[in-house]
């Protein structure tokens, strides 16, 4: 089993940034990558960002390309998702999730088998 803890969300304006972070614990070493995800109220869970845990490979959906950096602590199991220039499109509950299974870096949400509580991001116009 892994547990995974978010911190790091809060309110910012257009334009502002924030960096958050994915505390993994547990058995760490079945972990394949991190995903990052998010879910606006009224619409579907969506992939954000993810790593491969062990050979660095990045993934981005298109609605971060240029403004969302996923990165992982060397020799730790803590993963952050520094977010630049938000926008209001991005608020949302952001998680993140552990891949302990797939190889490469998986955006479907069905393929991580572990999940942190959340947190909440709400960018202000």
């Amino acid at each position: 089993q892994v547990q995974l803890v978010e911190s790091g969300g809060g309110v910012v304006q257009a334009g502002g940034s924030l960096r958050l972070s994915c505390a993994a614990s547990g058995d760490t070493s079945s972990i394949a990558g991190v995903g990052w995800f998010r879910q606006a109220p009224g619409k579907k869970r969506e992939f954000v960002v993810g790593i491969n845990w062990n050979t660095g490979w990045i993934e981005h959906a298109n609605s971060g390309k240029g403004r969302f950096t996923v990165s992982k602590d060397n020799g730790g199991n803590t993963a952050f998702l520094q977010m630049n220039n938000l926008e209001p499109e991005d608020t949302a509950v952001y998680y993140c999730a552990a891949n302990n299974r797939w190889g490469g870096v998986p955006i479907g949400d069905f393929m991580y088998a572990y999940w942190g509580q959340g947190t909440q991001v709400t960018v202000s116009s």
